[in-house]
């Protein structure tokens, strides 16, 4: 899956999730089993930049900021595959470029006959000092990655 958010500007600039969304109201997305967007209620849509519609059928790395390591997502998607519910703290892209931060709840939607046909998530607003601690320790994580990248090469 190729993420398209890479092809955006960045903006240095964080959107605070209590200004979007004072009401505290619960951030849901729903996607497919290959992680298709299939369902997103208002509030993720507004707090990622997006009308109604637009990201139906998109990926949802769609959001996903190019700062967050991989080896995140692919926790991630290991856990979830296997059936687990996940959490985690994630930068997001929204689609003019600035960014924000949440706490993500995801846990596989299952069909009659047992098998895994899709995954819910849910995200919440999330501590200063919280942030801050993952904010940092992205960085050393993504850092590690690139110099690992570069290895491969020389």
């Amino acid at each position: 899956m190729s993420n398209k958010s890479f092809n955006k500007k960045l903006i240095n600039e964080e959107v605070n999730f209590e200004e979007v969304n004072p009401s505290n109201r619960p951030v849901i997305s729903q996607t497919d089993i290959r992680g298709i967007i299939t369902y997103t209620n208002s509030v993720f849509r507004k707090l990622s930049g997006y009308k109604k519609g637009e990201m139906l059928g998109k990926p949802h790395n769609i959001i996903r900021h190019p700062d967050m390591p991989k080896i995140i997502f692919k926790e991630m998607w290991d856990t979830a595959l296997n059936g687990k519910a996940w959490n985690g703290v994630i930068k997001n892209l929204i689609k003019d470029g600035r960014y924000y931060w949440v706490e993500a709840f995801i846990t596989p939607i299952y069909h009659d006959n047992g098998m895994i046909i899709g995954f819910s998530s849910a995200r919440k607003s999330m501590d200063e000092n919280l942030k801050k601690y993952y904010e940092d320790k992205y960085k050393e994580i993504k850092l590690k990655e690139l110099k690992d990248n570069n290895n491969i090469y020389n």
